[in-house]
């Protein structure tokens, strides 16, 4: 038996925090009643729909994609813009619940993992939980060395000071970027803060896994190998 929102994450519905949204929206039925608190549990043999459409457990597929600007980190979009299950082929879309775990900003490329494990990618956004994530990006302005050890040692932004991160500098206005934080567009507010401008940010690693020659736009399934370390870095994860 398990919570009804950990249930509804776990067959890919949406993320745990998402289910828990379409619970008290009173959009679930479980055995053809209406289910509005979070703490009941069920089993997957329960009939659960949501929306009334029956929920059916599939199995888990990982995916890391390599996104290009000008799409959504999303699984929808109301307003028709492009999003990055578009990438995806259509055989795949339809037969997956896929959603994104993170995000990156419209204008913003590089890795980010898909796949249709609700309570993999609730653990691996958690707050609490800290996942590396680092990024490269092209500036104007100037970033000395003063500045630099104010983003390492943690800067004011409006919502909070960061946490500390690392950074290496490189050549031709370039610097690279490791936070375990996910606050929306951090790195460019953070190089905003100490007065530079990002012109192009791609993100190159995240929790370990990296892009491998993987084309702008296009994507792979995780290894073997790749999965069990996500895995076991999940087990670090306390509820």
């Amino acid at each position: 038996m398990e919570r009804l929102q950990k249930i509804l994450a776990s067959c890919g519905v949406a993320s745990r925090r998402e289910s828990e949204k379409l619970i008290l929206a009173g959009r679930v039925k479980v055995n053809g009643k209406i289910v509005t608190e979070l703490g009941l549990k069920f089993s997957t043999h329960d009939r659960i729909e949501v929306d009334g459409k029956l929920i059916e457990t599939e199995s888990k597929v990982y995916f890391i994609l390599n996104k290009p600007r000008g799409y959504l980190s999303t699984a929808k979009d109301d307003r028709g813009r492009k999003i990055i299950l578009d990438l995806f082929p259509q055989k795949i879309r339809e037969t997956y619940r896929l959603f994104p775990v993170g995000r990156l900003d419209f204008d913003s490329e590089g890795i980010l993992l898909v796949t249709n494990d609700g309570e993999l990618m609730q653990k691996l956004t958690h707050p609490k939980f800290f996942v590396e994530k680092t990024y490269r990006a092209k500036y104007s302005g100037n970033l000395d060395s003063k500045k630099i050890a104010r983003l390492e040692n943690g800067i004011e932004l409006e919502d909070g000071k960061t946490a500390p991160a690392r950074i290496k500098r490189l050549p031709n206005n370039f610097v690279e970027i490791t936070i375990h934080e996910g606050r929306n567009r951090q790195i460019r507010r953070m190089l905003a803060a100490v007065g530079c401008e990002v012109e192009s940010l791609e993100r190159i690693a995240f929790a370990g896994l990296t892009l491998n020659g993987i084309a702008r736009g296009e994507f792979r399934t995780l290894s073997n190998f790749e999965l069990e370390t996500l895995q076991k870095l999940s087990e670090e994860f306390k509820n």
